[in-house]
């Protein structure tokens, strides 16, 4: 299935080039009421949800996707777990760059750890981006993001696939500079997650798609996921030793090397084999 929310908050399944309004499924998740959960109901509730989405797909008459307000496809993470320079040529490309690229930052990711980013940095792909801080440098970083399905917690490399639920694209954008990663890549609307989720079931190989962005029709990033030098089973053992992982939350595995500069007016273009892709407007 891919599942996008669209316009007001509507839950819709995508099919085609058609979206179809599912939003009466909302109706099955429990009342919030506080203390609220730390998790994100519908991605808990994916699973059983699964045949009324598609019943009710079968009766809503679709519209085009393209005439829709695309937002997040995961409303509420709890968390945002983001992996970095985890592609061999990425961290080749830093090293390189010292003007770019502080050197306490470089360093490679068994020795540097995971880093997590705000959640109110998260936005979807019909949002304009807006660099808070346009005279700084401020860099695409394009990313496969798996998103868990179920409580994990000190997972092996054995069970650890079995807590991923859906994927999607992650846009990482970041600002170059000395402060530390969760402050540069957390201002409002630097987490790009979209254009829709893909449930697991349709990706049938994780570690063999490609990925690619581009920048006002410019090729800036290209590679395979086969390239993660942690793959998506380490970086979820690695992230679960340190974090209880909750349905809803989002791993960012990685971005790799052509990483580059974005400013106002720029239009970048993301894609990634078997989920879809995505136009993000830099405002």
């Amino acid at each position: 299935m891919r599942l996008c929310f669209f316009d007001d908050n509507r839950l819709g399944l995508v099919q085609g080039e058609l979206v179809h309004d599912v939003s009466a499924v909302l109706d099955a998740l429990p009342a919030g009421r506080y203390p609220l959960p730390r998790h994100d109901l519908l991605v808990a509730a994916l699973p059983e949800l699964r045949a009324p989405i598609l019943a009710l797909a079968g009766q809503a008459p679709g519209v085009p996707v393209a005439s829709v307000r695309l937002r997040p496809p995961v409303a509420n993470p709890g968390k945002i777990v983001a992996a970095p320079v985890n592609y061999r040529k990425h961290l080749e490309e830093a090293e390189a760059d010292p003007a770019t690229f502080h050197a306490a930052h470089v360093r490679k990711i068994e020795e540097t750890g995971l880093f997590l980013k705000a959640t109110s940095s998260l936005a979807g792909a019909s949002d304009t981006l807006h660099l808070v801080q346009p005279e700084r440098r401020t860099d695409h970083e394009v990313e496969l993001a798996a998103i868990i399905g179920t409580r994990c917690k000190n997972a092996t490399r054995e069970t650890a696939m079995s807590h991923v639920v859906a994927y999607a694209i992650g846009l990482d954008i970041t600002i170059r500079g000395p402060e530390e990663r969760s402050m540069r890549k957390s201002p409002d609307g630097y987490t790009v997650l979209g254009p829709w989720m893909v449930t697991a079931d349709e990706i049938a190989d994780p570690a063999a798609l490609d990925l690619s962005l581009s920048v006002n029709g410019e090729p800036r990033q290209r590679a395979n996921t086969r390239d993660l030098l942690l793959d998506i089973p380490e970086l979820i053992v690695f992230a679960s030793r340190f974090y209880t992982l909750e349905p809803g939350d989002l791993i960012l595995t990685g971005t790799p090397e052509g990483v580059g500069p974005i400013r106002p007016g720029d239009v970048m273009q993301a894609a990634i084999s078997g989920i879809g892709a995505m136009t993000v407007r830099v405002g």
